[in-house]
């Protein structure tokens, strides 16, 4: 018999990995390559479009040779936001991809600030450099085409389906089409009034899809040649599926570099006025949902700044003994906020500071109190969350290379008195993207069926009195305020 599988392409923003999965949702062969950071000037950061798609067939072809079977669909995950404008006609890039943490459109961005509240209740967005419209706008103000008419944008996804398809499909689905601030998430189409503010013709823009849906087959990798292209999503969005994040209420957090909190709101909308993110995200038939959405600046790269910079750790894994050698943190706070800090606060001026240091306080204190600013600036996130939607948060589905860390997963548990649940495959990107697609092909029956084959590592339980939390919030608040203190 045949062994058949699903090939998730996962395009992030450092690397590519190609993951196949099984029917029981098990990584069977996977394959990475990095690839270049430019930056031409400070602020400024470019991806080669070419390159990314090299890498992309690299690990395709590395996976797919390390299985022994079909692979019945192809699912797609990618960086949102970065930017690739092409010529229909060649297929060449005009410039290099534009990438979501690129600033060079700042001060745009403040052209358009009569415009904020406009763009807010449509897209779900404030007006920031981090997503792709004015991407798209500083590149047709940069590159001289005779004819607008000929040129082709995308974000990454749509990039790889159109080179996958040998130009076949110009296409992106809901979830990536939503971070572009073009996209009415409302009535789910391009805005053509928000689109002429900007000075983007709508001639550039890709279909609109499901996140589970046909977008043609691959032509031109051999490895893949006639395989269906079945599931697309932004990179949060397809951890929040690949969570089994279907429903309205469930909720997941992704510890990484930074932290990215998505709460599925369901059918409600719900415009933040407390700095969090609108976007759209897919239910378990395929269809747009909505979410809130919180970003974290800094998470995970604090502990790699005590590696890196204070020497006080060798690796990451090193951090969870050192918390777990002092009883509490010393009364000392880490603020880290390096880059300024993001939602809820959106204050790119402050920077970090370090609260609370007595005699008494040693290298595990310190350690400790990095770990902690993960769990508090997540707290902060949940409980706007909360207050906007009016749900009764109960469990958190966590995954990301620092939900590994057993204190940083009890702590959250205790200090946000949630479940914190962590699945046993922590790459929930590629899984979801894996998901999407399988389900479009009937790899897997329904969406049920992969809630019920989830498999837990390790379930946290809230353990700490009220007393204790309330003193360490108050420690933590207190540290914020000096922080933000100009």
């Amino acid at each position: 018999m045949t062994n058949h599988y699903i090939l998730a392409i996962d395009q992030g923003t450092t690397g590519t990995k190609s993951v196949c999965f099984d029917h029981s949702g098990n990584m069977v062969a996977k394959a990475y390559r990095e690839f270049r950071q430019i930056y031409p000037q400070p602020g400024w950061v470019e991806h080669d479009p070419e390159e990314i798609w090299q890498t992309v067939v690299s690990t395709v072809n590395e996976a797919v040779s390390q299985i022994d079977g079909q692979i019945d669909a192809v699912g797609i995950t990618n960086q949102r936001e970065t930017t690739v404008v092409w010529d229909r006609e060649t297929g060449k890039p005009v410039y290099n991809a534009i990438v979501w943490q690129c600033r060079r459109t700042a001060s745009f961005c403040e052209k358009l600030a009569s415009y904020t509240d406009l763009f807010k209740q449509r897209t779900g967005l404030p007006i920031d450099a981090y997503f792709s419209g004015t991407k798209i706008r500083w590149i047709l103000d940069h590159f001289d085409h005779p004819n607008s008419e000929k040129l082709a944008f995308g974000t990454i996804d749509t990039w790889l389906i159109w080179k996958l398809t040998n130009g076949q499909v110009h296409a992106t689905d809901f979830t990536n089409a939503s971070r572009t601030l073009l996209f009415d998430i409302h009535k789910k189409e391009w805005d053509a009034e928000l689109s002429g503010i900007m000075g983007v013709p709508t001639s550039l823009f890709p279909d609109v899809k499901r996140s589970q849906d046909d977008f043609g087959t691959v032509e031109s990798i051999s490895a893949l040649s006639g395989v269906p292209i079945a599931g697309v999503a932004g990179d949060q969005q397809a951890a929040l599926f690949g969570q089994t994040c279907f429903d309205a209420g469930d909720l997941k957090n992704t510890y990484g570099t930074g932290c990215f909190l998505m709460l599925n709101t369901g059918d409600q909308a719900v415009i933040s006025s407390k700095g969090l993110i609108t976007t759209l995200a897919t239910d378990g038939s395929g269809d747009p949902c909505y979410a809130l959405e919180g970003s974290i600046f800094v998470g995970g790269a604090a502990i790699q700044w005590l590696r890196d910079e204070l020497h006080l750790i060798e690796n990451a894994a090193d951090s969870e003994a050192a918390a777990e050698a002092v009883h509490d943190n010393g009364g000392t706070f880490l603020v880290p906020a390096f880059v300024g800090l993001g939602a809820p606060h959106w204050d790119m001026d402050v920077r970090g500071v370090l609260v609370g240091l007595t005699r008494g306080v040693n290298r595990n204190h310190l350690i400790r109190a990095a770990l902690e600013s993960m769990a508090y600036q997540t707290h902060d996130v949940l409980a706007v969350m909360a207050g906007e939607t009016g749900m009764a948060l109960t469990t958190l589905a966590v995954d990301g290379g620092a939900s590994a860390n057993n204190f940083l997963m009890q702590f959250q548990a205790d200090l946000s008195d949630l479940v914190v649940q962590r699945p046993q495959q922590i790459e929930s990107t590629s899984l979801g993207a894996a998901y999407l697609a399988g389900l479009s092909v009937g790899f897997w029956p329904d969406a049920q069926s992969l809630k019920a084959q989830k498999a837990v590592e390790r379930t946290f339980q809230p353990k700490m009195d009220e007393p204790t939390r309330q003193k360490f919030l108050s420690g933590w608040h207190h540290a914020l305020r000096q922080a933000m203190t100009k």
